[in-house]
């Protein structure tokens, strides 16, 4: 059996690569709707959705898939529609901590195994003119809550609490304990 990462993130991919696990791309198409009520079951529920999504074109694949989602107060901030939304994004985000959450899921042939990660992260104050630069160079237009830790958006955090890696995309150390579950480790043994 292959691994099969079902998402398109550049992230993902890469972080995955790191760990040299042997892998291909399948694109979860799910309209990435959640009837759950908590944050972190919606992060779960979405994984889930993409997983099996892809498990009905990869039947005997084994699938990993991952949902990044950022709560502030209890409210979703998903990938801002435009420039504007990321604005307000970013004015209701600084100076304020926020979490986000991460959904992993790895489906096998047999069973679907699902966990969540938590991160909190704390944005800095910021001027008028740092959320209009960030803004303008687009970087978190496709990104849960309008930004992203690992380029540009660094600049923005003042400090994080938990897994880097989650806030990037892909919670890898909860990858690995989802993986052990499902009963195919990650690491050393390809299967």
């Amino acid at each position: 059996m292959e691994w099969v990462l079902a998402s398109q993130s550049p992230r993902r991919r890469e972080l995955l690569s790191r760990l040299g696990v042997p892998f291909r791309i399948q694109v979860a198409h799910t309209d990435e709707v959640s009837l759950a009520t908590l944050p972190e079951e919606v992060a779960q529920d979405l994984s889930r959705q993409k997983a099996l999504a892809v498990r009905e074109q990869e039947p005997d694949a084994l699938i990993i898939a991952a949902d990044t989602i950022v709560v502030l107060d209890g409210e979703v901030l998903n990938k801002p529609v435009d420039r504007e939304e990321n604005r307000g994004f970013l004015s209701r985000l600084q100076g304020r901590e926020h979490q986000v959450m991460t959904g992993v899921t790895i489906s096998t042939p047999e069973s679907v195994f699902s966990g969540v990660e938590i991160t909190r992260v704390k944005f800095r104050e910021l001027t008028q003119q740092e959320i209009d630069w960030y803004v303008r160079s687009g970087e978190g237009l496709d990104k849960a809550g309008g930004y992203g830790i690992q380029e540009l958006g660094a600049l923005l955090i003042e400090g994080i609490h938990g897994d880097y890696f989650n806030v990037v995309g892909l919670p890898l150390v909860r990858l690995l304990m989802v993986s052990r579950a499902a009963g195919v480790p990650l690491l050393g043994e390809h299967v």
